[in-house]
Order: C-alpha cells, then structure tokens, then sequence
C-alpha cells in the first residue's frame, strides 16, 4: 500500500506540472484555435522573469509571481495584437510565426543573459517535507499542486461564471454572429491570448526552482503541453486536468519499471494509438447549435 501511495503522489507531481504547463496553451489553442508554437519560450521567459526580479531586485519566487504573470501576459498581448491577429484562419502561417517568434526569443534571451543555466533558489518555507497518508512527499510539490488546483478553479470560473466567459464562447462558436450582438471578438482574443501567455509565465516561475533555467528549456515542455491538450480533446478544460492526470500517473509508473527515457517514448507510443482510435480526444466539448 504504501508503494502505491508513494506512486500515486509521484504521478500527481508530475500531472500537476502537465497541467500547468498546458492549461495556457489549452486556453489559446482551445478556444482561439492558434497553434502557439512559442508557449514554451513563454514559459522560458517568465522563468528568466523570476531569476532576474530575485538577482537584481531580491525579489523571492513568491513575491514575484504576480510580477511575472503580468509581465508575460503583457508581452502575449502585445504579439497577439501585433502579430497573431493578421493571421487568424491561417494555421500554417500561424504557426511559422510562432515557431519564427520563439526562436527570437531564445536568440534575444541568449544575447541578454548569457547561454549559461541559472537558477532560481526555492523558497526556504516550502524546502520541507509533508507527509501525506505516510508517504513523505516534497513540500514544494504541494506547493505546486495548489497552486495549479487553484489555476484551474480561477480559469474555470473565468470560463463558466463570467461576462467575459460567455463572450469567449459565443466567439469561439460563432464569431460572426457574436461580432453582430456587439462582442468586440479582437479584444477578446486579445485578452485571452495575454492570460494564456501569463499562465505560461507562471508555469515558468513554478518549474525554475526544479530545473535550470535556459534558452531551451521550454522546447520540451512544450511538446508534453500539445499531448495533454490534444489527448484531453482540445477545448475542453475538464479533459485537460484528465489526461494531465493520467499521462502524470502513466509517466511515474513507467518511469520506475523502466526509466524516464523509455517512459516517455512509451506514453508517446500510447498517446499515439489513443488517438488513432479516438481522434477527437477523451473529452468533446458540447456546444448548441
């Protein structure tokens, strides 16, 4: 029992950095239909946000979260309405732009603070350990875990329970239509891409304390971000935190039979055949028509 415990917690670590990493891109992706294939620099940069408000303002991880949600979800607005808004419809050259904005980014990142890995230290009242039902779990994975709980709770409601939610929605539906009952579709689209883009930035900040911050880094996770999303059905939030969750647990289990590399290459291999069985994901968002 307590091996499996012990699994089940390692599973939840690993889904909930998943989670945080793709609920952004499940937010553009799924209600925008853009292929951001710069979420991982975005993620990158508020990493690199969190390592510089801590070395040059002494600012610590968790007084800079605020700090960096806004910063990156500013720098997300401003690509949407200076790039991403004149190519809607177009996924192809969306994502070339994308793939082209990403790519400056970790050049500019490279020339600004060096190609060397930083790091960010971890806050000293989340370095202990909690025990959970007699599994020891790391207290900063806790940490994480509630502060993604709540990521989604606040995306959730912004979705479900507000005017902009609604707005949102009747866009993503039918934007014409919407364009007609006085919704302002470019501003909303605006928004929502620069609160994708601020997700992404915290997940950044989340994940500097655990790995080494660099140019690269976000490449990876970019690509786990796409399998939770698509595998969870594109727009829906519901499948999102699904398929985090399972693809976490899957990952962890693998990964202590075998190890990480032939974990990941056998998720890969499981996303894969799931998919080709079930193309519309495990979740499909119901819409009226």
């Amino acid at each position: 029992m307590e091996f499996f415990l012990q699994q089940v917690m390692t599973g939840l670590g690993i889904g909930s950095i998943l989670l945080l990493v793709a609920l952004g891109l499940a937010l553009i992706y799924g209600s925008m239909g853009v292929i951001n294939m710069a979420h991982g620099e975005f993620l990158m940069l508020g990493a690199y946000c969190t390592w510089a408000l801590n070395t040059f303002f002494g600012l610590g991880l968790l007084s800079s979260l605020v700090f960096v949600f806004l910063l990156v979800g500013a720098f997300g607005w401003a690509v949407e309405r200076g790039v991403i808004r004149f190519l809607y419809r177009r996924p192809l050259d969306t994502i070339l732009a994308t793939w082209g904005i990403g790519i400056i980014l970790q050049q500019v990142v490279r020339l600004s603070a060096g190609g060397e890995l930083r790091y960010v230290e971890m806050p000293e009242v989340l370095t202990a350990t909690v025990s959970i039902l007699g599994v020891t779990v790391p207290g900063y994975r806790v940490f994480v875990f509630v502060v993604v709980a709540a990521l989604f709770a606040l995306t959730w409601a912004l979705m479900y329970k507000t005017d902009f939610g609604r707005r949102l929605r009747a866009v993503v539906q039918d934007r014409d239509t919407a364009t007609c009952f006085g919704v302002d579709a470019d501003r909303v689209y605006s928004l929502t891409f620069a609160y994708g883009a601020g997700l992404a930035g915290l997940a950044g900040a989340l994940v500097a304390p655990l790995k080494s911050v660099s140019p690269e880094m976000g490449t990876a996770y970019v690509v786990d971000a796409f399998f939770v999303v698509v595998l969870g059905g594109v727009q829906s939030l519901l499948g999102t935190v699904v398929s985090a969750a399972l693809l976490g647990q899957l990952t962890g289990s693998l990964a202590w039979v075998t190890n990480d590399t032939v974990a990941k290459a056998l998720v890969l291999v499981a996303i894969v055949v799931i998919i080709r069985f079930r193309p519309q994901g495990l979740f499909v968002a119901k819409v009226r028509s």
